[in-house]
This record gives C-alpha cells, structure tokens and sequence, in this order.
C-alpha cells in the first residue's frame, strides 16, 4: 500500500469536478433537486480541500467467492451486489479495510461505499460513496482509491430517491475528513 503521490494538477482536477457537480445541481433540469431548489435558490455543496493523505494506490484483494450480497435501500428496498474485493490502506496511523462491490448486471466498475466517524457531524448521516471505473482509476495492476473523490448519494439532496445503504462491513472506526461534506440545507421532501 502506498499513499499517491499525486501529479500537479491533481488537485484542479478534483476542483473542475465539484464545479461541474455543482452547476449541474443548480442549472441542469436533470438536477436531483426540484426546481425550486435550484438556480438562485441553489444551497450549495461543501468539500473537504483535496488532501493527498487521502489519496492511495493500492491492490484490490479479490475474494475466492465472489459472494452475492443484498443491500437494503433508504426506501425499504433491496439491491444486490457481488463481493469482489477489499483494499486494506492505513487512514491517521490505523489499518482499515473496504470491501468493492460489482454490481450484478455484469459491468467491470465497482462501487466502495462507506462509514466513517464524521457521519452525522461533518458529513452526511448514512455515509458517502466512491465509484471505481477500470479505465480511470486502475493504474499497473493496482487502483487509485481517492478518498477526496467520495460523494453524497441522492438521497442526501432529495428524499425521493432510493439509495443503498452502507454495509456494516465498510463502517470506519476512523475519521475520513475527506471528500463531499453534508448538504447545506435540508433535502428536498425531508418532513419537518
């Protein structure tokens, strides 16, 4: 395991994808928001600055069973996924692991969701996800697995969406002050 050391415009890169996350939010007509949360009225997004102590190189330890999984959803529904893999990194001095989800309709991308300690406080309450695409992230046999890439899922802006929840295996007993932080406002659809 190594921490990336990222080249110089790494950082710009992160940012030119959080304007463009943030300007489809407020402008596009397929924003997750509703109209009236958009445009003037748009809240925002917040981010941790990119720091490249979160940003790691790292193997993906395939499992010899690729077991098949189901995950329940914000709306009381379930999804199903393949266990593929875990990356092991360290995170402020302490060992911890992801598991990588594939999902089942056969694509080659995974899906690292987790859990960490500043949900609820900094971030939002159910966790933060990280997409793994085979062409972008994976770098001489090994993946780029950025921490300062996690985002909120769609559920966090609008509780019209159905969202996977994090499997208690990918719970962090760490802080990952990395990354998307919680909605400045209150999701779309939340009861008052």
């Amino acid at each position: 395991m190594t921490e990336a050391t990222p080249d110089d415009d790494w950082a710009a890169q992160i940012e030119v994808q959080r304007r463009a996350k943030r300007e489809h939010f407020r402008d596009s007509g397929r924003s997750p928001l509703p109209a009236s949360m958009r445009g003037d009225a748009f809240p925002g997004l917040a981010y941790f600055d990119p720091d490249p102590k979160y940003r790691f190189v790292v193997p993906l330890h395939e499992h010899d069973e690729k077991e098949t999984v189901t995950i329940e959803t914000t709306a009381d529904g379930e999804q199903t996924y393949r266990r593929w893999g875990e990356f092991r990194f360290e995170v402020d001095g302490e060992s911890v692991a992801l598991q990588a989800y594939r999902p089942t309709d056969g694509s080659d991308r995974f899906w690292v969701p987790f859990r960490d300690e500043t949900n609820g406080e900094t971030t939002y309450g159910t966790g933060r996800y990280i997409d793994l695409e085979p062409d972008r992230d994976r770098v001489d046999g090994e993946w780029v697995l950025d921490l300062n890439v996690a985002y909120n899922p769609t559920c966090a802006y609008n509780h019209a969406y159905e969202c996977p929840l994090i499997p208690t295996e990918n719970w962090l007993d760490v802080a990952v002050e990395a990354g998307e932080k919680d909605f400045p406002a209150e999701p779309a659809g939340a009861d008052h």
